[in-house]
C-alpha cells in the first residue's frame, strides 16, 4: 500500500511470470572442491535409471580427479530418497566397492547441501 492523492494515477503492478527454464544440477564435492557436476535435462525425473547413470559418470570423475582415493578409499554420502535406496542401486555400490554412509536424520552437524546434493 502508499499513500496517494484521489487525483493520483493508479499504481502500476508488476506482473509475475513463470520461468520457463527450469534446470537441475547434480554436484559432488568432497573438501577439497566439486568433484563432478552435471545438469539433469529438462523434463528428467530423477529414478534409479538416471541415478545410476550419475553414478557411473562420478565414479569415473573421481577416477580421474581423486587418483589418491580410487579405488575403493572413497566414502558416498547421500540421504533416503527412493532412487538412491533402490535395489539396483544398492547393487551397483556394491559391485563397485564405494562404501555408503546414509546420512543421519536430524543431524545438525551433517546438514546437507540445500542447493541439491546426492
Amino acid at each position: 500500500m502508499q499513500w496517494k492523492t484521489w487525483n493520483s494515477p493508479r499504481p502500476k503492478k508488476a506482473r509475475m511470470s513463470r520461468s520457463q527454464v527450469k534446470t537441475m544440477l547434480a554436484c559432488s564435492f568432497d573438501y577439497k572442491g566439486i568433484v563432478h557436476y552435471e545438469f539433469i535435462a529438462q523434463g528428467q525425473t530423477v529414478n534409479q535409471q538416471c541415478y545410476l547413470e550419475v553414478l557411473a559418470r562420478l565414479r569415473e570423475s573421481v577416477r580421474r580427479k581423486r587418483p589418491e582415493l580410487w579405488p575403493d578409499n572413497w566414502i558416498l554420502q547421500y540421504d533416503n530418497t527412493p532412487a538412491q535406496v533402490a535395489l539396483r542401486v544398492c547393487e551397483f555400490l556394491v559391485m563397485n566397492s564405494i562404501t555408503k554412509m546414509v546420512h543421519p536424520p536430524y543431524s545438525p552437524d551433517l546438514a546437507p547441501a540445500i542447493f541439491g546434493s546426492f
